[in-house]
């Protein structure tokens, strides 16, 4: 049962980032933008059966709670506290199973296979410990010719910054690599 040792606010002001002092999970992440997409997970279900809460998203030892801005952060903590400490912490999964998590994105030549493990690596080195830091991370959903398709996560989801100066940002720094790329948030 992953005790809570600290919660910190996020830019987003609608998020709450929940640091454990057990892991629930070893590099997977879980991702749920609604109940019906957390239905098989007991930990997911029981938040979004908390009035309010609209996002729930975690790996490792943090979770980040978003909520529609209707809630008083004081009173919800309280709430979503219960089946956070209730959840049980991470066994020791295998080296297989958390490689099998990892993005793997279908049809891909070898060459933008390639291209992709590199834009991870920049992603993984510069993008995504900033993300993380602000209860966030960022999926790839695809590249598709030069169109390098993502997915805000936890508290990014519904930021605003994220959608607009963050792209940017990533994009940008993309080019480095890549000259070409263009980022699109879906």
């Amino acid at each position: 049962m992953p005790r809570i040792a600290d919660i910190e606010g996020t830019p987003n002001k609608n998020a709450l980032k929940f640091i454990l002092k057990e892991p629930l999970t070893w590099g997977i992440t879980h991702s749920y933008d609604n109940a019906e997409d957390a239905k098989d997970d007991p930990l997911a279900s029981a938040l979004f059966d908390i009035d309010h809460v609209t996002n729930v998203f975690y790996v490792d030892r943090w979770i980040t709670i978003t909520q529609d801005g209707e809630a008083n952060w004081q009173d919800l903590a309280r709430e979503v506290a219960d089946p956070i400490r209730a959840a049980p912490a991470a066994t020791e999964q295998s080296k297989t199973t958390v490689a099998a998590a990892n993005t793997v994105i279908a049809g891909l030549s070898p060459e933008d296979q390639q291209r992709l493990e590199r834009i991870n690596v920049l992603l993984d080195e510069e993008v995504r410990p900033y993300l993380q830091n602000d209860g966030g991370d960022l999926h790839v959903l695809g590249l598709e010719g030069d169109i390098l398709r993502i997915h805000y996560q936890g508290a990014c989801g519904t930021c605003p910054s994220s959608i607009s100066g963050t792209l940017r940002g990533i994009e940008h720094m993309l080019k480095a690599i890549e000259p070409d790329i263009r980022v699109v948030a879906s």
